[in-house]
Order: structure tokens, then C-alpha cells, then sequence
């Protein structure tokens, strides 16, 4: 195992309040029929949805719990000019059924290494949010031949572990979302494109997510509510808080990015500072005024930090 980083290289971002917050201008992702990107891709037996579009290196996004492909859209809009961008839906997450084995973030790290086989992707960069910071870790530590480079964005593995977070405000957070999916998640997600139209109602929706939701555009905020009260969610909640990732970080051996909102109350910034340590080849940005959504909440902003780390 390689020796943890003695120092830790922390770069941070600071938005003033003219700074645009959300999509500046109209984003490319509205004009694109996604339909005809969308494909069923069958792995070991699972139908895994997947959306792929663009030519050139290839760019891997992976949702987080609740999640969904579509909370990638500024992303896959903007970078398919001159990359292959990919992203799918975890099973038992978005339109992707339940697996037929019990989910586990090593089985999405199999999941994935089929999809990207299935799909001829050799190296490429894999791009995590939340759980799918876990995934995409897990994925470098298990399937090293499979990524080039790693940008893990508010990332579970740390105090998402079930000794570190069962007394924290991570812990209470995450139950918290739990319990509003589980009482109101179908509800919300069918009534998606009214709720997101009212701004007092996208902050209750996704407080606890974003930094600040009543300045969320309406089309973002819908695609993020769209995504809540899957099956999935809590056999992978379970599996995240049993996973342990922190005593394996030292094997990842590629360049990795950590990005982390300095408001983020889904999973605390301090987290960051503990990836950045234990990979060996890690830095880590810190957007100030951003949540733990920082790909939507600062999409400008973390798409130049993308295309700069991907070169």
C-alpha cells in the first residue's frame, strides 16, 4: 500500500454574492433530446440505463444515493463537445430496475466495470457524487485498469461509515432525507415540475442538499426531486454505512481531484481533508457558498476545474 500524503493541497474557491449561482446563461443540455442517447446496456443480467453522448475521452458520472443520471446534466451538456461522456442509472436508482443480487457498493463497483466493458470505455476518468464518490473510489481500488482519474465530489466513505456517523450530524442528515423520501418521495417525484416552480417549496425539497435551493433554476430543481424515493435507497444506505473505504484509500493509484462544498451538510467538509491525506496522488478544491451539489450549484465553475484536472 502506498504511504498516505504528508501534506494536504487545499485550494479554495470563494463566490461573492454576485456570483451566479446555479447555470449562468441558457445551458446546453436543454436543447438536446436525450432520448436519443438512451440506451438499455445489459450487465450480468441487469438492465442498467445509460445515457451516452460525445466523442473523445471518456468521462464516467456516477449519482449518489436518491440520485440519478440526469443530476449530471450541466456536466454532460457542456463536456460532450469534445469528450465521450457516459452516465447510467444505479440499479434500483432512476429507471434502472433492482439488481437480481442485494445491492452493495462492491456489486455497483462490479456493476460499473461491466457497463464500461460492455461498452468497449478502457481507462477513463470516473467522476463521483456522494455514494457515487464511494462507488467511483471502490471502483479505482478494484478495478485499477478501469480509471485514469478520479474526481471524487462530496464523497461517502468517511463519516459515512456506521462507527463514525451514527452519533454525527451526517448521520441525522441522511436519516432525515430518509425519512422525507420515504413518506413523500413518490409523491414529490411525480409532482416534480410543479414543486420546483415554488420556491418555498424547492427549499423544503432540497434543503438539506443544496446551499441554496429558492435560487435553483426550476429545470434542475425538477430533475433533482424526479430522482427521490427509489427502491434502492435504503439497501444501499445500509450497505454505504457497513462499507469500509477509508483503510483501502492508499491503494488508489491515479490522480485524483476532491471537490467539496464549504456548506455542504449531507456529508461534512472535514471529510475532504481525510481523502486528499490517504490517496497518494489527491488534491482538493473547496467551493465556498456551495452545498453538497456542487456540480449544479457552481456548474460554471466545476465544469473549468473538470476540464483543467482532465486536461
Amino acid at each position: 500500500m502506498s504511504a498516505p500524503a504528508e501534506t494536504v493541497s487545499v485550494t479554495r474557491i470563494p463566490f461573492g454574492e454576485s456570483s451566479a449561482y446555479g447555470p449562468v446563461g441558457r445551458s446546453p443540455w436543454l436543447d438536446i433530446d436525450w432520448r436519443a442517447h438512451q440506451r438499455w446496456v445489459d450487465v450480468a443480467g441487469n438492465a442498467v440505463n445509460t445515457v451516452e453522448i460525445g466523442s473523445g475521452p471518456p468521462i464516467v458520472f456516477i449519482h449518489g444515493l436518491s440520485g440519478c443520471w440526469p443530476n449530471w446534466l450541466e456536466q454532460m451538456g457542456a463536456l460532450s463537445a469534445s469528450n465521450r461522456v457516459i452516465a447510467m442509472d444505479l440499479p434500483g436508482f432512476g429507471h434502472s430496475p433492482m439488481p437480481a443480487e442485494p445491492i452493495s457498493m462492491e456489486g455497483y463497483a462490479r456493476t460499473l466495470d461491466g457497463l464500461l466493458g460492455e461498452l468497449g470505455v478502457g481507462p477513463a476518468a470516473l467522476v463521483g457524487n456522494s455514494m457515487g464518490g464511494l462507488i467511483a473510489a471502490e471502483t479505482a481500488i478494484s478495478f485499477p485498469a478501469r480509471v485514469g482519474r478520479l474526481v471524487l465530489v462530496s464523497a461517502a466513505g468517511i463519516s459515512t461509515q456506521r462507527e463514525s456517523m451514527t452519533s454525527g450530524r451526517a448521520f441525522s442528515a441522511v436519516m432525515g432525507l430518509e425519512r422525507t423520501l420515504a413518506t413523500g418521495g413518490g409523491f414529490m417525484a411525480s409532482r416534480s415540475d410543479a414543486l420546483a416552480r415554488h420556491r418555498r417549496l424547492r427549499e423544503a425539497g432540497l434543503g438539506l442538499i443544496v446551499a441554496h435551493p429558492r435560487d435553483l433554476s426550476p429545470s434542475l430543481a425538477s430533475e433533482l426531486i424526479r430522482g427521490a424515493g427509489k427502491p434502492g435507497f435504503m439497501p444501499a444506505l445500509r450497505s454505504m454505512l457497513g462499507h469500509d473505504l477509508r483503510s483501502r484509500l492508499g491503494l488508489i493509484a491515479c490522480p485524483t481531484l476532491v471537490v467539496w462544498g464549504a456548506s455542504d451538510r449531507a456529508v461534512p467538509v472535514r471529510d475532504g481533508e481525510v481523502f486528499t491525506r490517504l490517496i497518494p496522488d489527491a488534491r482538493e478544491v473547496i467551493f465556498e457558498d456551495t452545498g453538497h451539489l456542487s456540480m449544479l450549484e457552481r456548474p460554471a465553475a466545476f465544469n473549468a476545474l473538470l476540464g483543467e484536472f482532465l486536461g
